[in-house]
Parts: structure tokens; C-alpha cells; sequence
């Protein structure tokens, strides 16, 4: 791998634990009420469409980094509806 790819997968790593803080401190605190789900569904939407570009690239950084994103995100998303009214 080149220098490029390396800088690529980091940024992909890096971009895709973003929201794990977010996550794990509306478990701990049961609740989610700063969370915008305007915002997550927007990026979720973003995300996804990058992995789908992954695929039409076959490009295994970016399909594997969008995936899980999009995962975690749909947790975060998730996370904020069940703690809504808390």
C-alpha cells in the first residue's frame, strides 16, 4: 500500500469512531435530548451513500469505514429515539 491509501484509512478509521463518545455517553447517562436526529439522519443518509460509492468503486477502505459509520450511527439514532423523553 501506498502513502495515499495509509493517510485514506486512517481518515476512514478516525471519521468512523466519531460518534462512538456520542454513543457511549447516551448509555451511561440514559438520555439524548442534544442529539439532532435531523442531523443523524442526514449523515447517516451521507454515509451511506459513500459506502454505496465504495462498492461501485471496489474500494474495501471506504466500503468497510462507511459501513460501520453507518452502523454506529443507526445505534446513536436509535439510542436517541428510546431516550427521547428523558
Amino acid at each position: 500500500m501506498n502513502q495515499a491509501q495509509w493517510i485514506g484509512i486512517a481518515a476512514g478509521i478516525l471519521t468512523s469512531v466519531s460518534m462512538l463518545p456520542q454513543l457511549i455517553k447516551m448509555i451511561k447517562e440514559k438520555k439524548a435530548q442534544d442529539v439532532s436526529v435531523v442531523m443523524l439522519l442526514v449523515l447517516i443518509a451521507g454515509l451511506g451513500l459513500w459506502a454505496y460509492y465504495g462498492f461501485l468503486k471496489k474500494d474495501m477502505p471506504i466500503i468497510a469505514t462507511n459501513t460501520f459509520s453507518v452502523l454506529l450511527n443507526i445505534l446513536v439514532l436509535t439510542f436517541k429515539i428510546k431516550y427521547r423523553n428523558r
